[in-house]
Protein backbone atom coordinates (compact mmCIF):
# COMPACT_ATOMS: atom_id res chain seq x y z
CA UNK A 1 0.00 0.00 0.00
CA UNK A 2 0.89 3.57 -0.85
CA UNK A 3 1.62 5.89 2.42
CA UNK A 4 4.86 7.39 1.62
CA UNK A 5 5.75 9.70 -0.87
CA UNK A 6 9.52 11.41 -1.75
CA UNK A 7 8.15 14.38 -3.66
CA UNK A 8 11.34 15.79 -5.49
CA UNK A 9 10.52 18.20 -8.66
CA UNK A 10 12.31 20.88 -10.52
CA UNK A 11 10.69 24.11 -11.47
CA UNK A 12 8.96 24.37 -14.47
CA UNK A 13 10.62 27.39 -16.53
CA UNK A 14 7.88 30.70 -16.48
CA UNK A 15 5.60 29.01 -14.32
CA UNK A 16 6.01 27.23 -11.39
CA UNK A 17 9.26 27.21 -9.10
CA UNK A 18 10.33 23.69 -7.32
CA UNK A 19 8.97 24.52 -4.48
CA UNK A 20 5.22 25.29 -5.61
CA UNK A 21 5.71 22.14 -7.63
CA UNK A 22 6.23 19.89 -4.42
CA UNK A 23 3.02 21.13 -3.21
CA UNK A 24 0.69 21.28 -6.14
CA UNK A 25 2.17 17.80 -6.41
CA UNK A 26 1.72 17.22 -2.62
CA UNK A 27 -1.91 18.03 -3.20
CA UNK A 28 -2.63 15.89 -5.97
CA UNK A 29 -1.31 13.12 -3.93
CA UNK A 30 -3.60 13.67 -1.24
CA UNK A 31 -6.71 13.35 -2.94
CA UNK A 32 -5.95 9.86 -3.54
CA UNK A 33 -4.14 9.18 -0.61
CA UNK A 34 -5.48 11.83 2.20
CA UNK A 35 -3.74 10.29 5.11
CA UNK A 36 -0.01 10.70 2.96
CA UNK A 37 3.24 10.56 4.46
CA UNK A 38 4.82 13.50 1.75
CA UNK A 39 8.37 14.68 1.96
CA UNK A 40 8.90 17.60 0.05
CA UNK A 41 12.11 18.16 -1.97
CA UNK A 42 11.94 20.97 -3.93
CA UNK A 43 15.38 20.36 -6.24
CA UNK A 44 17.27 23.23 -7.76
CA UNK A 45 19.86 22.70 -10.58
CA UNK A 46 21.67 25.70 -10.68
CA UNK A 47 18.59 27.70 -12.11
CA UNK A 48 15.84 29.56 -11.38
CA UNK A 49 15.01 29.75 -7.42
CA UNK A 50 18.99 28.50 -6.51
CA UNK A 51 20.06 30.93 -4.48
CA UNK A 52 16.43 31.63 -2.40
CA UNK A 53 16.41 27.38 -1.65
CA UNK A 54 19.94 27.48 -0.31
CA UNK A 55 19.82 30.44 1.44
CA UNK A 56 16.41 29.08 2.85
CA UNK A 57 18.24 25.85 3.55
CA UNK A 58 21.65 26.56 5.69
CA UNK A 59 19.85 29.49 7.46
CA UNK A 60 21.72 31.97 5.32
CA UNK A 61 20.33 35.21 3.95
CA UNK A 62 19.56 37.14 0.51
CA UNK A 63 21.51 40.37 -0.57
CA UNK A 64 19.16 42.53 -3.14
CA UNK A 65 20.91 45.16 -5.00
CA UNK A 66 20.21 46.20 -8.91
CA UNK A 67 22.45 44.73 -11.85
CA UNK A 68 22.74 44.82 -15.66
CA UNK A 69 20.31 42.30 -17.26
CA UNK A 70 20.16 40.37 -19.92
CA UNK A 71 19.44 42.96 -22.21
CA UNK A 72 21.56 45.60 -20.73
CA UNK A 73 19.11 47.04 -18.76
CA UNK A 74 19.13 47.31 -14.94
CA UNK A 75 17.24 44.82 -13.21
CA UNK A 76 16.56 43.85 -9.61
CA UNK A 77 18.69 40.74 -8.64
CA UNK A 78 20.17 39.24 -5.46
CA UNK A 79 22.79 36.83 -4.08
CA UNK A 80 22.98 34.42 -1.04
CA UNK A 81 25.17 34.26 1.74
CA UNK A 82 25.00 31.16 3.84
CA UNK A 83 26.39 30.88 6.93
CA UNK A 84 29.78 29.01 6.32
CA UNK A 85 31.05 32.36 3.90
CA UNK A 86 29.78 31.81 0.73
CA UNK A 87 27.96 33.52 -1.73
CA UNK A 88 25.38 31.71 -3.78
CA UNK A 89 25.22 33.54 -7.38
CA UNK A 90 22.42 32.50 -9.15
CA UNK A 91 23.24 33.73 -12.59
CA UNK A 92 19.24 33.28 -14.12
CA UNK A 93 18.50 35.81 -10.78
CA UNK A 94 20.63 38.71 -13.35
CA UNK A 95 20.87 36.57 -17.03
CA UNK A 96 18.27 34.37 -17.53
CA UNK A 97 15.74 33.73 -20.10
CA UNK A 98 12.64 34.94 -18.07
CA UNK A 99 14.46 38.09 -17.70
CA UNK A 100 14.45 38.59 -21.72
CA UNK A 101 10.98 39.37 -22.90
CA UNK A 102 9.90 37.40 -25.76
CA UNK A 103 10.26 40.30 -28.31
CA UNK A 104 14.15 40.51 -27.50
CA UNK A 105 15.02 37.14 -27.44
CA UNK A 106 18.23 37.33 -29.32
CA UNK A 107 21.09 35.48 -27.62
CA UNK A 108 23.20 37.12 -29.48
CA UNK A 109 22.78 40.02 -28.08
CA UNK A 110 22.36 39.34 -24.81
CA UNK A 111 25.21 39.59 -22.25
CA UNK A 112 26.11 38.07 -18.71
CA UNK A 113 27.65 41.26 -17.35
CA UNK A 114 25.49 41.13 -14.32
CA UNK A 115 26.97 37.91 -13.37
CA UNK A 116 29.81 39.65 -12.97
CA UNK A 117 28.59 42.05 -11.09
CA UNK A 118 26.66 39.89 -8.81
CA UNK A 119 30.54 38.46 -8.20
CA UNK A 120 31.76 41.96 -7.81
CA UNK A 121 29.49 42.29 -5.35
CA UNK A 122 29.75 39.17 -3.31
CA UNK A 123 33.36 39.92 -2.97
CA UNK A 124 32.50 43.12 -1.49
CA UNK A 125 30.71 41.14 0.71
CA UNK A 126 33.67 39.64 2.34
CA UNK A 127 32.93 36.24 0.93
CA UNK A 128 36.19 34.50 -1.05
CA UNK A 129 34.24 31.28 -1.78
CA UNK A 130 31.19 31.53 -4.47
CA UNK A 131 29.54 29.15 -5.94
CA UNK A 132 27.78 29.98 -9.12
CA UNK A 133 24.58 28.23 -9.72
CA UNK A 134 24.16 27.80 -14.17
CA UNK A 135 21.03 27.32 -15.49
CA UNK A 136 18.21 29.03 -17.15
CA UNK A 137 20.24 31.66 -19.06
CA UNK A 138 19.14 33.71 -21.71
CA UNK A 139 22.71 33.94 -22.87
CA UNK A 140 24.95 33.00 -25.51
CA UNK A 141 28.23 35.08 -24.42
CA UNK A 142 30.42 32.81 -23.55
CA UNK A 143 30.79 35.07 -20.34
CA UNK A 144 32.62 37.80 -21.91
CA UNK A 145 30.27 39.58 -20.29
CA UNK A 146 31.10 38.62 -16.76
CA UNK A 147 34.54 38.81 -17.19
CA UNK A 148 34.03 42.23 -18.59
CA UNK A 149 32.58 43.04 -15.32
CA UNK A 150 35.33 41.88 -13.43
CA UNK A 151 38.08 44.43 -15.15
CA UNK A 152 38.66 41.79 -18.39
CA UNK A 153 39.63 43.80 -21.28
CA UNK A 154 37.90 42.37 -24.36
CA UNK A 155 39.89 44.36 -27.40
CA UNK A 156 39.33 44.23 -30.96
CA UNK A 157 41.93 44.85 -33.95
CA UNK A 158 42.12 48.78 -33.54
CA UNK A 159 42.25 48.40 -29.26
CA UNK A 160 38.87 48.88 -28.97
CA UNK A 161 36.90 47.61 -26.13
CA UNK A 162 34.22 45.25 -27.44
CA UNK A 163 30.47 45.75 -27.07
CA UNK A 164 28.27 43.58 -24.71
CA UNK A 165 26.86 40.07 -26.26
CA UNK A 166 27.70 37.29 -28.36
CA UNK A 167 27.82 38.24 -31.76
CA UNK A 168 30.89 40.58 -30.94
CA UNK A 169 32.95 37.54 -29.99
CA UNK A 170 34.18 37.09 -33.92
CA UNK A 171 36.06 40.90 -33.60
CA UNK A 172 37.65 39.58 -30.37
CA UNK A 173 41.45 40.27 -30.78
CA UNK A 174 42.89 40.02 -27.48
CA UNK A 175 42.04 39.93 -24.16
CA UNK A 176 43.86 42.60 -21.57
CA UNK A 177 44.05 40.99 -18.10
CA UNK A 178 45.33 43.47 -16.07
CA UNK A 179 42.52 45.13 -14.51
CA UNK A 180 40.50 42.00 -13.37
CA UNK A 181 39.62 42.12 -10.07
CA UNK A 182 42.99 41.16 -7.53
CA UNK A 183 40.55 39.89 -5.38
CA UNK A 184 39.59 36.82 -8.22
CA UNK A 185 43.05 35.17 -7.02
CA UNK A 186 42.44 34.75 -3.46
CA UNK A 187 39.07 33.28 -4.19
CA UNK A 188 37.34 29.59 -4.71
CA UNK A 189 34.95 29.94 -7.21
CA UNK A 190 32.97 26.49 -7.95
CA UNK A 191 30.40 26.82 -11.18
CA UNK A 192 27.42 24.01 -10.59
CA UNK A 193 26.62 23.10 -13.90
CA UNK A 194 25.47 20.25 -16.39
CA UNK A 195 29.10 18.65 -17.31
CA UNK A 196 26.90 17.30 -20.71
CA UNK A 197 26.83 21.22 -22.01
CA UNK A 198 30.23 21.72 -23.55
CA UNK A 199 31.09 24.94 -25.38
CA UNK A 200 32.36 23.71 -28.78
CA UNK A 201 31.49 21.06 -31.59
CA UNK A 202 28.44 19.82 -33.22
CA UNK A 203 26.72 19.55 -29.49
CA UNK A 204 27.88 22.80 -28.70
CA UNK A 205 25.81 25.09 -26.70
CA UNK A 206 25.04 26.91 -29.67
CA UNK A 207 23.61 24.71 -32.08
CA UNK A 208 22.00 22.54 -28.40
CA UNK A 209 20.30 25.68 -26.81
CA UNK A 210 20.50 28.72 -29.16
CA UNK A 211 17.35 27.79 -31.02
CA UNK A 212 15.69 27.66 -27.69
CA UNK A 213 16.45 31.00 -26.72
CA UNK A 214 15.76 32.77 -30.02
CA UNK A 215 18.19 31.95 -32.18
CA UNK A 216 17.65 32.05 -36.25
CA UNK A 217 19.93 29.41 -37.93
CA UNK A 218 22.09 31.60 -39.39
CA UNK A 219 22.79 33.08 -35.78
CA UNK A 220 23.55 29.82 -34.23
CA UNK A 221 26.18 29.08 -36.86
CA UNK A 222 27.29 32.54 -36.31
CA UNK A 223 27.13 32.00 -32.00
CA UNK A 224 29.18 28.53 -32.56
CA UNK A 225 31.77 30.51 -34.78
CA UNK A 226 32.19 32.96 -31.80
CA UNK A 227 32.22 30.81 -29.29
CA UNK A 228 35.36 28.64 -30.73
CA UNK A 229 36.72 31.72 -31.35
CA UNK A 230 36.37 32.91 -27.71
CA UNK A 231 37.56 29.67 -26.68
CA UNK A 232 41.04 30.32 -28.68
CA UNK A 233 41.90 33.29 -27.14
CA UNK A 234 40.98 32.55 -23.41
CA UNK A 235 43.23 29.70 -24.23
CA UNK A 236 45.97 31.82 -25.50
CA UNK A 237 45.45 34.89 -23.16
CA UNK A 238 44.25 34.17 -19.91
CA UNK A 239 47.99 32.62 -18.90
CA UNK A 240 48.65 30.21 -16.00
CA UNK A 241 49.19 33.36 -13.86
CA UNK A 242 45.53 33.30 -13.91
CA UNK A 243 44.68 29.84 -13.21
CA UNK A 244 45.42 29.80 -10.02
CA UNK A 245 45.10 25.80 -9.84
CA UNK A 246 46.61 23.97 -12.15
CA UNK A 247 45.04 21.00 -10.75
CA UNK A 248 41.83 22.26 -12.75
CA UNK A 249 42.99 23.59 -15.71
CA UNK A 250 40.00 22.62 -18.02
CA UNK A 251 39.82 22.44 -22.07
CA UNK A 252 37.51 25.14 -22.74
CA UNK A 253 36.50 23.86 -26.10
CA UNK A 254 34.76 20.48 -25.39
CA UNK A 255 35.18 20.17 -21.31
CA UNK A 256 32.53 19.31 -19.39
CA UNK A 257 30.42 22.15 -18.42
CA UNK A 258 32.32 24.75 -20.62
CA UNK A 259 29.02 25.81 -22.37
CA UNK A 260 26.97 25.68 -19.38
CA UNK A 261 24.69 28.97 -19.22
CA UNK A 262 25.54 29.86 -22.83
CA UNK A 263 29.52 29.31 -22.46
CA UNK A 264 29.71 31.14 -18.77
CA UNK A 265 31.33 28.05 -17.44
CA UNK A 266 34.35 28.15 -20.56
CA UNK A 267 34.92 32.28 -19.34
CA UNK A 268 34.97 31.26 -15.55
CA UNK A 269 36.99 28.35 -16.04
CA UNK A 270 39.86 30.64 -17.76
CA UNK A 271 40.07 32.24 -14.54
CA UNK A 272 40.38 29.08 -12.38
CA UNK A 273 36.58 28.17 -11.48
CA UNK A 274 36.06 24.80 -10.95
CA UNK A 275 33.21 23.52 -13.42
CA UNK A 276 31.85 20.88 -10.63
CA UNK A 277 28.24 18.71 -11.85
CA UNK A 278 25.59 20.41 -10.43
CA UNK A 279 23.80 17.83 -8.44
CA UNK A 280 27.28 16.77 -6.87
CA UNK A 281 27.35 20.30 -5.63
CA UNK A 282 23.60 20.91 -4.61
CA UNK A 283 21.37 17.82 -3.83
CA UNK A 284 23.62 16.18 -1.18
CA UNK A 285 23.71 18.50 1.14
CA UNK A 286 19.74 17.68 1.08
CA UNK A 287 20.24 14.39 1.99
CA UNK A 288 18.25 13.36 -1.07
CA UNK A 289 19.35 9.54 -0.96
CA UNK A 290 17.88 8.72 2.47
CA UNK A 291 14.57 10.86 1.80
CA UNK A 292 13.86 8.63 -1.65
CA UNK A 293 15.12 5.65 0.10
CA UNK A 294 12.25 6.13 2.99
CA UNK A 295 9.39 6.20 -0.18
CA UNK A 296 6.97 3.44 -1.38
CA UNK A 297 6.31 5.88 -4.74
CA UNK A 298 9.29 8.99 -5.77
CA UNK A 299 7.26 11.79 -7.71
CA UNK A 300 9.87 14.33 -9.70
CA UNK A 301 8.67 16.34 -12.70
CA UNK A 302 9.82 18.92 -14.87
CA UNK A 303 8.66 21.34 -17.56
CA UNK A 304 9.72 19.34 -20.51
CA UNK A 305 10.95 15.54 -21.23
CA UNK A 306 12.57 15.08 -23.83
CA UNK A 307 15.82 13.62 -25.03
CA UNK A 308 17.98 16.24 -23.25
CA UNK A 309 16.41 15.09 -19.82
CA UNK A 310 18.87 11.99 -19.74
CA UNK A 311 21.89 14.26 -20.05
CA UNK A 312 21.62 16.11 -16.68
CA UNK A 313 18.31 16.68 -15.84
CA UNK A 314 16.50 16.45 -12.80
CA UNK A 315 13.90 13.79 -12.95
CA UNK A 316 16.82 11.89 -14.77
CA UNK A 317 19.20 12.70 -11.39
CA UNK A 318 16.11 11.61 -9.17
CA UNK A 319 15.26 8.51 -11.48
CA UNK A 320 19.11 7.04 -10.98
CA UNK A 321 19.07 7.29 -7.31
CA UNK A 322 15.60 6.27 -6.47
CA UNK A 323 16.66 3.21 -8.29
CA UNK A 324 19.64 2.33 -5.98
CA UNK A 325 17.19 1.42 -3.47
CA UNK A 326 14.48 -0.01 -5.98
CA UNK A 327 11.99 3.06 -5.34
CA UNK A 328 9.44 3.08 -8.30
CA UNK A 329 9.67 6.54 -10.27
CA UNK A 330 6.96 8.80 -11.49
CA UNK A 331 7.47 11.54 -13.84
CA UNK A 332 4.92 14.54 -14.73
CA UNK A 333 5.92 17.35 -17.38
CA UNK A 334 4.05 20.32 -18.88
CA UNK A 335 5.09 18.57 -22.17
CA UNK A 336 6.27 15.11 -23.66
CA UNK A 337 8.86 15.76 -26.27
CA UNK A 338 10.94 14.08 -28.75
CA UNK A 339 12.65 10.83 -27.11
CA UNK A 340 10.85 11.28 -24.22
CA UNK A 341 10.92 7.26 -24.03
CA UNK A 342 14.81 7.29 -23.75
CA UNK A 343 14.06 8.35 -19.11
CA UNK A 344 13.20 5.22 -18.72
CA UNK A 345 16.71 3.79 -19.21
CA UNK A 346 17.60 6.27 -16.61
CA UNK A 347 14.86 4.90 -13.86
CA UNK A 348 11.69 6.42 -14.59
CA UNK A 349 9.17 3.88 -14.50
CA UNK A 350 6.40 6.07 -15.78
CA UNK A 351 5.75 9.56 -17.39
CA UNK A 352 3.04 11.73 -18.41
CA UNK A 353 1.98 15.00 -19.44
CA UNK A 354 -0.12 17.21 -17.46
CA UNK A 355 -1.99 18.87 -20.00
CA UNK A 356 -5.80 18.13 -20.58
CA UNK A 357 -6.01 19.11 -23.71
CA UNK A 358 -4.38 21.27 -25.80
CA UNK A 359 -4.06 25.48 -24.68
CA UNK A 360 -2.03 28.23 -25.56
CA UNK A 361 1.29 28.74 -23.78
CA UNK A 362 -0.26 31.66 -22.08
CA UNK A 363 -2.74 29.33 -20.41
CA UNK A 364 -0.27 26.40 -19.58
CA UNK A 365 2.11 28.58 -18.25
CA UNK A 366 -0.59 30.63 -15.90
CA UNK A 367 -2.50 27.23 -14.66
CA UNK A 368 0.48 25.67 -13.99
CA UNK A 369 -0.21 24.19 -10.47
CA UNK A 370 -3.98 23.46 -11.51
CA UNK A 371 -2.69 20.86 -14.19
CA UNK A 372 0.21 19.50 -11.94
CA UNK A 373 -1.98 18.66 -9.32
CA UNK A 374 -4.66 17.15 -11.52
CA UNK A 375 -2.35 15.43 -13.35
CA UNK A 376 -0.83 14.12 -10.01
CA UNK A 377 -4.20 12.60 -9.37
CA UNK A 378 -4.99 10.36 -12.56
CA UNK A 379 -1.65 9.15 -12.74
CA UNK A 380 -2.16 8.23 -8.93
CA UNK A 381 -5.58 6.42 -9.27
CA UNK A 382 -3.95 4.34 -12.39
CA UNK A 383 -1.66 3.11 -10.36
CA UNK A 384 -3.76 2.62 -6.93
CA UNK A 385 -6.26 0.76 -9.78
CA UNK A 386 -2.58 -1.28 -11.25
CA UNK A 387 -2.23 -2.18 -7.59
CA UNK A 388 -5.66 -3.48 -6.80
CA UNK A 389 -5.54 -5.97 -9.50
CA UNK A 390 -4.48 -9.21 -9.08
CA UNK A 391 -1.13 -10.95 -11.43
CA UNK A 392 -4.11 -12.21 -14.06
CA UNK A 393 -5.92 -9.35 -14.48
CA UNK A 394 -3.15 -7.06 -14.66
CA UNK A 395 -1.99 -9.80 -17.60
CA UNK A 396 -5.13 -9.65 -19.09
CA UNK A 397 -4.83 -5.84 -18.68
CA UNK A 398 -1.62 -5.32 -20.76
CA UNK A 399 -2.47 -8.00 -23.33
CA UNK A 400 -5.88 -6.71 -23.87
CA UNK A 401 -7.86 -9.66 -24.02
CA UNK A 402 -10.86 -10.06 -21.66
CA UNK A 403 -11.48 -12.96 -19.14
CA UNK A 404 -13.09 -16.05 -20.45
CA UNK A 405 -16.47 -16.74 -19.23
CA UNK A 406 -16.67 -19.63 -16.57
CA UNK A 407 -17.47 -23.29 -18.09
CA UNK A 408 -19.95 -25.09 -16.42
Amino acid sequence: MLTRFAIAPSGFKESLSAGAAAEAIAAGVRRVVPAAETDLIPLVDGGEGTARALAAQAGGRLVALPATGPTGERVGTHFALLPDGTAVVEMAAVAGLSLVPRELRDPAATTTYGVGELIRAALDAGARRILVGCGDSGTSDGGAGALQALGARLLDAYGLELPLGGRELMHLDRIDPSGLDPRLKDTEIRVACNPFNVLCGERGVARVFGPQKGATPTQVEQLAAGLEHWAHVLTRDLTRDLMRDLDVRTDLFTGPGTGASGGLGAGLAALGARLLPRFDVLLDHLDLDARLARADLVVTAEGALDHQTPRGKVPAEVARRAKRFGRPVLALAGTIGDGAHTVTATGVDAYSSILPAPVTLAEALGRGGEFLTDATERALRMIVLGSRLGPGDQALVVSGTQRPSSVR
